[in-house]
């Protein structure tokens, strides 16, 4: 049986090398955060979608904006707020009256990159207003579907801890994000570098772009060509089978949740240079796609621990 392609024969020297400077300009942009900017291309390359959720203060929105200065597409930022309607977001058809027609005006959301900062201000109305644009790639108003552009990539930042004023998201519209990555505290040597480097917006204002529309859709196909064994295919379903039964977990893994983790564990194996997945692509992933996506009893305290708990119980063979 022939061997898998290697990830350097997947993609053109040209190609490759756009990748990593790609990675290396977000990386120049948020420090000490190598692991959190790789997840955030993994969730670009898979064709899924992000949700940054920490405390004020810790880069999210710096994050956002600095992966969409590094892609080259067309980008729109939304800010969620309490009176945001779905029209905001979406557009709206307003009467011409010369020409004696409806004429649709486009919202933000017929972007190619789109920021929804703070996302869980916003009532639930409008939160699932996203929910077609992100499953489908497409709107429907007013009783007319319409095609959003490709590559489409949603970042979602949200606060966790000031929950006043806000909806928390439904479990339909979480297991729209692939990922859900939370930064945290920078170390000493990086916050050294913050404290002591420019204004982190007025870097991201003059950076280039590394990559652009035709580099996305390339990487993305070359995603999908990344070899996941029959033995990596059954480790992660021994995986969603465990978060099942698992004691403490009210609710386990769906099979689309499947599917999110082995395209993911597929990008980061690109990411790394494989054209093959390997189950330590699985197990770094799996916490950040599987947390937001199971429910946990009142007592069994937060999901990411739940998440180490079933991929410790579950062994590779």
């Amino acid at each position: 049986m022939a061997a898998p392609p290697s990830a350097a024969a997947m993609l053109t020297d040209e190609l490759r090398g756009a990748l990593d400077r790609a990675q290396t300009q977000v990386n120049s942009l948020v420090l000490g955060k190598s692991r959190e900017v790789r997840l955030a291309f993994v969730a670009m390359l898979s064709d899924g979608h992000l949700l940054i959720e920490d405390l004020p203060g810790l880069g999210k929105t710096t994050l956002a904006h600095a992966l969409a200065a590094t892609l080259g597409l067309d980008f729109q930022r939304v800010q969620f707020t309490s009176d945001l309607l779905p029209a905001d977001v979406l557009g709206v058809s307003v009467f011409d009256a010369a020409a004696r027609r409806f004429e649709f005006h486009p919202g933000p959301v017929f972007t190619q990159v789109l920021l929804a900062d703070e996302i869980n201000r916003a009532p639930p109305r409008t939160q699932s207003a996203l929910l077609e644009a992100m499953a489908e790639h497409q709107v429907t108003v007013d009783g007319v579907t319409r095609p959003l552009p490709d590559p489409f990539f949603v970042i979602a930042t949200q606060n966790p801890v000031d929950l006043s004023g806000t909806y928390p998201l439904p479990d339909s519209q979480l297991d729209r994000f692939l990922l859900r990555l939370a930064l945290g505290y920078p170390d000493e040597a990086a916050e050294r570098d913050l404290l002591a480097g420019t204004d982190r917006r007025s870097m991201i204002a003059k950076v280039q772009p590394a990559l652009h529309t035709a580099d996305v859709v390339a990487l993305r196909q070359a995603v999908s060509n990344v070899h996941a064994s029959e033995a990596l295919v059954a480790y992660v379903q021994s995986l969603l089978a465990r978060s099942r039964k698992h004691p403490g977990v009210r609710v386990g893994l769906s099979p689309r949740a499947g599917l999110a983790l082995l395209r993911a564990a597929r990008a980061h194996a690109l990411l790394l240079g494989r054209g093959h997945v390997v189950p330590e692509d699985v197990q770094a992933l799996f916490d950040v796609v599987a947390s937001h996506r199971l429910v946990g009893e009142a007592q069994s305290g937060p999901t990411a621990a739940l998440a180490r708990s079933i991929l410790h119980a579950v062994p590779v063979d």
